[in-house]
C-alpha cells in the first residue's frame, strides 16, 4: 500500500466532520460547500482536512492554494530529495553524532558499547545528561537526567542501562539571551536547507522554537519565523499544536515580546548548516535543530523528514503565499516532474 493509500485508510470521518464544523465557525459557508471544497483540495493540491484547516484553504484562491506545500506534496518532495537508506544515518543518533561530530559541539557516548568505567568517567562532573534512544522523533523517549538525584554512581548506571537509552550526551548550555526567551529548555532554531539542482546548498527558511509551561524540550512548543538578515523573529509565535491556531504576542512564561526579539549568532548558524548540508549530499533536504551557546551555534540533530507546516501558517504568511515558489527556485526539476 502506497503513502496515499495509507493516509486514506487511516482517515477519520469523525475528524473530518469536526474539521468541517471548525471551518464553518470561521466562515459563512455551508457544511456541504466546505465538504466539497475539501474534497476538491485533496484532489487538486494534496491537502487533507488537516492541511485545509491549518493553512486556511477556505480563505485562499486557486493561485494561492497552489503555492502551499501540503502533506502529499511534502512526502513526494522528501522522497525525491533524500536517499531513504542514507537518511537512516540521521535518524540513528549514534551515526548522526559520528557523521556530524565537527558541528555538534558536545561529548557523547553509546551506553550499549561503553564499559562501566568509561561511563563513570563520562558522567563525572556533569550535573545533567541528555539520554536518547537510538531513534527518536519529536523528542520521544528523551530524558534529561539529574545525576545528583542518585545516591551513587551504581544507581545512576543501573538507571542508564535499563531504560532503553542509546546515546548519552552532555547538556548544551544555551546562550544567556536564549535563557531570557525561555530558560527551562534549550530553544533551538529549525534551519531548513536543501541542495539545489545546481549542486549547491541553500537556506530555505528559519524558525525559532521555544519551550513553554515548564517543559525541558522545545518540541511541540511555540515557534516563530526568523529573518536571516537581522536575526530577529518576524511575527508573534504560533502554538506547536497547529490545529488550535493559538497566537502568542509574548512568551506565556517569560512575557518576552516575540516579534522583534533578537537572536544571537544567526548568520553563523546559517553558515554552519550550509556546510553541514554538504557532508552527506545524498540527503538534500534537511531540517537542522540548532542550539545557540555563548561560543556560537551547535547542531542538535538533523531531520530528513521536514515538517511541512513551519512558515506556511496564516499568521506567518500575510501575503498568503506558501513555500513552493522558494522550493521551485532551487529544485525546478522536481516541479517539472510532478507538474505542481
Amino acid at each position: 500500500m502506497g503513502y496515499a493509500g495509507k493516509i486514506i485508510k487511516n482517515a477519520s470521518f469523525k475528524k473530518m466532520k469536526g474539521a468541517i464544523k471548525n471551518v464553518k465557525k470561521k466562515t459563512t459557508k455551508s457544511s456541504a460547500s466546505i465538504f466539497f471544497d475539501m474534497m476538491s483540495c485533496a484532489r487538486k493540491y494534496g491537502a487533507g482536512y488537516y492541511d485545509y484547516q491549518i493553512f486556511a484553504f477556505y480563505d485562499l484562491n486557486r493561485a494561492q492554494r497552489r503555492t502551499y506545500l501540503t502533506r502529499f506534496k511534502n512526502k513526494n518532495f522528501i522522497m525525491y530529495m533524500n536517499d531513504q537508506e542514507v537518511a537512516e544515518k540521521f535518524e540513528n543518533k549514534d551515526e548522526f553524532n559520528d557523521l556530524f561530530k565537527d558541528f555538534i559541539g558536545r561529548d557523547f557516548i553509546r551506553i550499549d558499547t561503553a564499559d562501566k568505567e568509561t561511563v563513570r568517567e563520562f558522567v563525572k562532573g556533569k550535573k545533567y545528561l541528555f539520554c536518547k534512544p537510538r531513534s527518536a522523533e519529536c523528542g520521544k523517549g528523551i530524558e534529561k537526567v539529574d545525576t545528583e538525584a542518585f545516591d551513587s554512581f551504581d544507581a545512576l548506571y543501573e538507571y542508564l542501562t535499563t531504560h532503553n537509552f542509546y546515546n548519552i550526551e552532555e547538556c548544551v548550555i544555551q546562550h544567556p539571551q536564549m535563557d531570557v526567551l525561555y530558560p527551562k529548555a534549550v530553544n533551538c532554531m529549525r534551519i531548513i536547507t536543501l541542495i539545489g539542482d545546481d549542486g549547491k546548498p541553500h537556506l530555505v527558511y528559519i524558525v525559532q522554537k521555544m519551550g513553554y509551561n515548564g517543559r525541558f524540550l522545545d518540541n511541540n512548543g511555540l515557534f516563530s519565523p526568523v529573518d536571516p538578515k537581522t536575526g530577529k523573529m518576524k511575527y508573534p509565535a504560533h502554538s506547536g499544536d497547529t490545529l488550535k491556531g493559538i497566537i502568542y504576542e509574548e512568551h506565556p512564561d517569560t512575557h518576552v515580546k516575540i516579534a522583534g526579539f533578537q537572536l544571537p549568532f544567526v548568520p553563523e548558524a546559517v553558515e554552519m548548516c550550509l556546510k553541514a548540508a554538504m557532508v552527506e549530499p545524498r540527503v538534500r533536504y534537511v531540517g537542522w535543530d540548532v542550539a545557540i551557546t555563548e561560543k556560537g551555534p551547535v547542531i542538535i540533530e538533523g531531520n530528513p523528514y521536514c515538517a511541512h507546516d513551519f512558515w506556511q501558517l496564516p499568521p506567518h504568511t500575510p501575503n498568503k503565499i506558501g513555500i513552493i515558489p522558494t522550493l521551485r527556485k532551487y529544485v525546478p526539476s522536481f516541479f517539472e516532474k510532478y507538474h505542481y
